[in-house]
């Protein structure tokens, strides 16, 4: 059962397909404990609406045009630190919902939920308290325990395909801006991706990474390309 608070609780959906905006506000709006205030269907917007309507939980999709949620979610935290964010994603994706976390999201969904699994999860984040999707929590909790109990190698075999590629070009030397840029990744999620790749190998500096890398990727020399410690800066800009 859910217990509605004395005031309905202030909704702002986010979702760049009409259909799944329309439907969400069909659902949510047969209830007296929620109200839908608005919705957007892209990052600026979505932050826009927030900043003008305060509502109390943004309902949000992973993947937005004009950049992600997580680049939404954490403007929305840093503008409007009261309002609660809720992912409702297709995607089951661990780097998507580790990086939603970092960026201070209260929950995240799979769009399979049941509307009763939805409603409970809105006045959970509304109160102040956080959720995550039984499909996506066991399955991270069994991978950090791997990743505490194995070894260096058995961190290394667990990055993603995404975090070899930025751990390679740290490895080249190159700066978080041009990570960005090779890779179509904003400043932020580069910084985030090599936060997580740093505690799966258990190190703090890029030139440790680097080295790490060299040393256990055969495909390293494979490649051709030439080992660029020195040009690594040990600043936190460099981070």
């Amino acid at each position: 059962m859910i217990r509605p608070s004395m005031k309905p609780v202030r909704v702002l959906i986010v979702d760049d397909h009409e259909v799944v905006r329309v439907g969400l506000q069909t659902v949510l709006s047969r209830q007296d404990s929620i109200k839908v205030v608005g919705e957007a269907a892209n990052v600026t917007d979505a932050v826009v609406e927030c900043c003008r309507l305060q509502p109390d939980v943004v309902l949000m999709d992973v993947r937005l045009p004009g950049g992600s949620g997580v680049d939404a979610c954490r403007a929305i935290r840093d503008s409007c630190p009261a309002t609660r964010v809720l992912f409702l994603s297709s995607y089951q994706d661990d780097e998507a919902v580790l990086a939603a976390v970092f960026e201070g999201a209260s929950g995240y969904l799979l769009k399979q939920v049941n509307a009763e699994g939805l409603l409970r999860a809105i006045h959970t984040v509304a109160q102040g308290q956080s959720i995550l999707d039984p499909a996506i929590t066991q399955p991270l909790l069994t991978r950090m325990r791997v990743q505490k109990e194995g070894g260096s190698e058995l961190q290394r075999t667990t990055l993603s395909t995404q975090q070899q590629r930025v751990l390679a070009l740290v490895a080249e030397g190159k700066t978080n801006k041009e990570i960005g840029s090779s890779l179509e990744l904003s400043d932020k999620t580069v910084k985030n991706y090599i936060r997580f790749i740093f505690q799966k190998l258990k190190v703090t500096r890029r030139a440790q990474a680097a080295a790490f890398f060299i040393r256990d990727s055969p495909s390293w020399k494979r490649s051709g390309l030439q080992p660029s410690l020195g040009m690594h800066k040990e600043s936190v800009k460099s981070r």
